[in-house]
């Protein structure tokens, strides 16, 4: 299977948001129609896409930073496991808001005006680009929208953006070799042999 039809079976679409504060209000201008093609009916199983391939790109620079800064407040680097932006997350939702596809282009606005209002959020409190931050400062921000039920009213739309892109920067990283290595995933792993479930799983469905 490949990865990109692996994310679409884990990632549920999210309804589209709007952000009305107005330092996003420049948003509008970054997040015109997607203009790729798409696979058509009967995409090569043997090749390998990289992002770019297939249809044009977003992101610029700016939404290149804040983005993978983003994905790695979420998801840094520790002693098992690399960053987000090392194993090309930020690459991967590029191409994911680029896709000609409806349940890629429901995401497309929200995510371009929320990386903008984070960037304006990041000015707005700190005199700085978000990516630019320190990890604390990052986390305060991000700390604030990290529970969309809790957030305060004026942050609800941005908690909402914030949890669509931390549901795709996690379904992103973990199907990764990387990411289910730091999981504890060892499927896909060829077997010398196969002695069958081990006892722990046959009892906890009933069968041992």
């Amino acid at each position: 299977m490949e990865r990109r039809t692996a994310i679409q079976w884990m990632l549920s679409v999210a309804a589209t948001l709007a952000l009305p504060d107005p330092r996003a209000a420049d948003a509008a201008a970054l997040s015109p129609p997607a203009t790729g093609a798409g696979y058509g009916a009967d995409p090569s199983m043997v090749r390998i896409y990289k992002p770019g391939d297939v249809w044009p790109l977003t992101f610029n620079a700016r939404e290149r930073r804040v983005a993978a800064a983003l994905c790695d407040a979420i998801i840094p680097a520790d002693e098992l496991s690399p960053a987000a932006s090392f194993v090309g997350v930020p690459e991967f939702l590029d191409e994911w808001v680029s896709a000609p596809y409806a349940a890629q282009q429901s995401d497309r606005r929200p995510l371009l005006e929320g990386l903008a209002w984070i960037d304006a959020e990041a000015k707005h409190r700190f005199q700085s680009e978000f990516a630019e931050l320190d990890a604390l400062r990052q986390a305060e921000i991000c700390g604030d929208l990290a529970r969309p039920d809790k957030a305060r009213a004026d942050l609800k739309s941005a908690a909402s953006f914030f949890k669509r892109y931390r549901d795709l920067t996690l379904g992103a990283y973990y199907t990764t070799p990387e990411g289910m290595k730091a999981a504890g995933y060892v499927g896909n792993v060829p077997l010398v042999a196969f002695s069958g479930p081990p006892e722990e799983a046959l009892r906890h469905v009933g069968l041992a």
